[in-house]
C-alpha cells in the first residue's frame, strides 16, 4: 500500500508499530483503531471565573510610573523636615534655609593683661579733675572728681512738654540737653532775660519794652551757664526738687547750688544723660 501511495519511509525512520496506524503529531488524544480501551479517568470539573482571575500573573507597573507617585511624597517629607528644622527661617526661601548657619567662635578669654590695659584706656579719656554728672531722668546731679562722688545733689530737669505759639507756629520742646558739655560761664546774682515762650505760656501778649523782660529772682544766686540758653541754677520752688519740672535748665536747692559754683571752674566737663 506504501508504494501505491507514495508514502515511502524516509531513510533513518523508525518503523511503525504492528497492528496500529502511526498517527501524526498534533492529533486527537482518542484510542487508536483496534487498540484495546483504556479506562477512562473522569474529567476534573473547571475552575470558577474568579479562580482563574486570581491565578493569573498581575501586571508590575511600570518604573516611570513608579517614580511619579513616589516623587510627591518624598518632597513634601522634606519641606516638612526642613519646616521643623529652620522654624523661625519659614519666611526665607529655600536657597537660604538649606545654607547653614555660621559657626561664631568662642569668646577669647578675658586675662588680667587685657584688664589691665582696659583701665589704662579707661584712664587716658576720663575727665581730669573735677566735673559734673547730671542724669535728667532721676533728676540727680554729682560733682565728681575721678571716681569720687564729692557732692551727691537732687535736682530737676526738664518737662519735654511741647509748646506752640497759636499766632506764629513757633513751637518750643522743654527739654534738658543730652551729651557733654563745659561750663562756659559762671555768675552770682545773675538776671534771666525772659524769652518769647515764657510770656506765650502764660497766655500774655509778648512785652513791647525790653525791660520787661527782665528777671532778677527765678535763676537763684547762683548761675552756671552750658550754652544755649542751658543753665545749673537755682529756683524759688525748691519743694518741686526731685521732679522733671523745668523748661530745659537744670535746678538745684540752694546749698547744693552753691557748692556746685564754688567747687566746679569755668571749663568744667558736665556729662548729662
Amino acid at each position: 500500500m506504501s508504494a501505491l501511495f507514495g508514502n515511502q519511509r524516509k531513510p533513518g525512520a523508525k518503523p511503525a508499530r504492528s497492528g496500529a496506524m502511526a498517527v501524526p503529531r498534533g492529533a486527537g488524544a482518542g484510542p487508536s483503531p483496534g487498540a484495546p480501551a483504556a479506562a477512562a479517568k473522569p474529567a476534573k470539573p473547571a475552575p470558577p471565573a474568579a479562580a482563574r482571575a486570581a491565578r493569573r500573573p498581575r501586571a508590575r507597573p511600570s518604573r516611570r510610573l513608579v517614580a511619579a507617585l513616589a516623587v510627591p511624597p518624598v518632597l513634601a517629607a522634606l519641606a516638612v523636615a526642613g519646616m521643623i528644622a529652620y522654624g523661625s527661617y519659614r519666611d526665607l526661601p529655600l536657597g537660604a534655609l538649606a545654607a547653614s548657619a555660621p559657626r561664631e567662635k568662642p569668646a577669647k578669654a578675658v586675662t588680667e593683661r587685657d584688664l589691665a590695659q582696659l583701665e589704662k584706656k579707661l584712664a587716658g579719656i576720663a575727665p581730669k579733675g573735677v566735673y559734673i554728672t547730671v542724669d535728667t531722668v532721676e533728676n540727680k546731679l554729682r560733682v565728681m572728681r575721678g571716681n569720687e562722688t564729692l557732692r551727691d545733689a537732687l535736682c530737676s530737669a526738664g518737662t519735654g512738654v511741647v509748646l506752640e505759639d497759636p499766632k506764629s507756629g513757633k513751637r518750643w520742646i522743654f527739654d534738658s540737653p543730652r551729651g557733654v558739655r563745659k561750663v562756659l560761664e559762671k555768675r552770682k546774682d545773675p538776671v534771666w532775660t525772659m524769652p518769647d515762650w515764657a510770656f506765650i505760656e502764660e497766655g500774655e501778649d509778648l512785652p513791647k519794652n525790653w525791660s520787661d523782660r527782665i528777671d532778677k529772682a527765678s535763676l537763684g544766686d547762683y548761675a552756671l551757664y552750658l550754652g544755649d540758653g542751658y543753665m545749673i541754677h537755682g529756683t524759688l520752688y525748691q519743694r518741686y526738687l526731685g521732679r522733671n519740672v523745668t523748661h530745659g535748665c537744670i535746678r538745684l536747692g540752694d546749698a547744693d547750688l552753691e557748692y556746685t559754683y564754688r567747687n566746679a571752674p569755668v571749663g568744667t566737663l558736665v556729662f548729662l544723660y
